[in-house]
């Protein structure tokens, strides 16, 4: 039995997953958090949050590394930890740094941080000949619109710190890039507290589907467990409307992103790491959208599992334990797996939504998740709006997609009207609210077929 270190967490289904798979696998964990009610608050309505059933449950700073890091020393010489994760992007450097400083498995700090860090990932992949798109970092608005004139309009404006697509946007002109760099600099912390960089990342627009490969990276080599497909909408914003897996595109195009997510994870130096890393398939072959050094979210490591019964959860603890991860594929009868995000269309407060009972009643529907009434949404602009979710199986072959899609056109959200300031204020809020699954005011109790 080990007994691992987790150092916060998103509050999305991946908070229940980690726990889940470090409790199959016979272990037992730590939780250590700088703010305890994040969690109380985001408690599920069938009990507390499956984080505080931790063996023991520490309150520090983890956004002060310098403090952290001996506090976690001290820690370890009581309890002896095996190994340490995490499943928020926003602290994946400190679980890679103190894996280092307490001498315990895991990716160096150093590929890590280049994986966190959009900026220094195209530098790195780059440099390496790992192809993408071009790109230019900045420093401020007038640089931008010098390196706007060069790439050529239109392209993409990102943070380079920021996660679920949040401040992502296509900019066809000067004023709308000015407008994004706006954007960006009134945004000086992330929703953990963390200070931002204050860089612009101009992007070649890509064309293309989009997929995300999965794969499990230890012992010095990569193992590709499957691509997955995904659905974006809500331009000029990029938010991720659905998923399906494996992903309904050709063999030979698989295997050439299979093999540019192999070529980035190897330029970056990530090793004992599970990664998914998103592919644009344009028509001059695949280029590198992201490389995340952690499992997929909204929910694509169930599909996988549905599809598979490889379980990325529970491979991501074993690579922290320095064990080897079963990835073994095994008949599940579900030929395809698939989910379809909401999103709200209209800004106003939730009264409800319609057409649940008929969905949930279908025999292809694994999960449907929704929002409850009460909460005061916006039109969405990132991945962090979703109203729920339905995900769906497909047991003869590859139409999982359609049926998510064709049975979340069921589900129709009403509102009620509410002041404009209260709106403008949720608007402010959801650009605080880091999302992974699907929004954090979400249930976190999926409610199976």
């Amino acid at each position: 039995m080990g007994h691992l270190l987790v150092i916060e967490s998103w509050v999305g289904s991946m908070s229940r997953l980690l726990p889940r798979a470090i409790r199959e696998g016979g272990h037992e964990f730590t939780f250590v958090t700088r703010d305890l009610h994040h969690y109380l608050r985001a408690a599920p309505a069938d009990g507390p949050h499956p984080l505080l059933a931790a063996h023991n449950v520490i309150t520090a700073d983890t956004n002060d590394i310098d403090t952290l890091l001996p506090r976690l020393d001290r820690l370890h010489g009581v309890f002896a930890f095996d190994g340490v994760v995490s499943s928020c992007d926003y602290y994946l450097p400190a679980v890679a740094r103190t894996a280092e400083r307490l001498g315990l498995p895991g990716p160096t700090a150093e590929a890590v941080r280049a994986a966190c860090r959009k900026d220094l990932t195209r530098r790195q992949l780059a440099e390496a000949g790992v192809s993408g798109p071009h790109f230019a970092v900045c420093g401020d608005p007038v640089q931008a619109a010098a390196a706007a004139r060069e790439i050529g309009y239109p392209l993409v404006v990102k943070p380079v710190d920021l996660c679920g697509g949040m401040l992502v946007r296509e900019v066809r002109d000067a004023r709308e890039l000015e407008l994004a760099c706006r954007a960006l600099s009134e945004f000086p912390l992330n929703a953990r507290g963390q200070d931002r960089s204050p860089v612009f990342l101009l992007e070649e627009l890509l064309t293309g589907p989009e997929v995300s490969v999965e794969t499990v990276s230890f012992d010095g080599a990569t193992h590709v467990v499957g691509v997955t497909d995904k659905s974006i909408g809500g331009a000029p914003a990029f938010i991720e409307t659905g998923h399906m897996f494996p992903a309904a595109i050709g063999p030979a195009q698989a295997g050439d992103a299979a093999e540019t997510a192999v070529q980035a994870i190897k330029a970056l130096g990530l090793d004992q790491v599970v990664c998914h890393t998103e592919i644009k398939l344009t028509p001059a072959g695949p280029k590198v959208v992201e490389v995340n050094p952690r499992p997929a979210g909204n929910r694509i490591t169930e599909l996988v599992r549905h599809v598979t019964g490889v379980d990325l959860a529970a491979a991501c603890v074993d690579v922290a334990l320095g064990r080897t991860p079963d990835l073994t594929s095994r008949p599940t009868g579900v030929r395809s797996a698939a989910i379809a995000f909401l999103l709200p269309e209209a800004s106003g407060i939730l009264t409800g939504i319609e057409g649940a009972d008929g969905v949930r009643d279908q025999p292809e529907v694994l999960e449907i998740t929704l929002a409850e009434p009460g909460r005061t949404v916006r039109a969405a602009t990132s991945n962090n709006e979703y109203l729920g979710h339905v995900m769906t199986a497909d047991t003869e072959g590859g139409d999982a997609r359609r049926s998510a899609e064709r049975l979340l056109a069921h589900l129709r959200p009403t509102y009620e009207d509410c002041a404009a300031e209260e709106c403008a204020a949720e608007g402010r809020a959801a650009e605080g609210r880091a999302a992974e699954e699907c929004s954090t005011e979400l249930s976190e109790a999926a409610v199976s077929a």
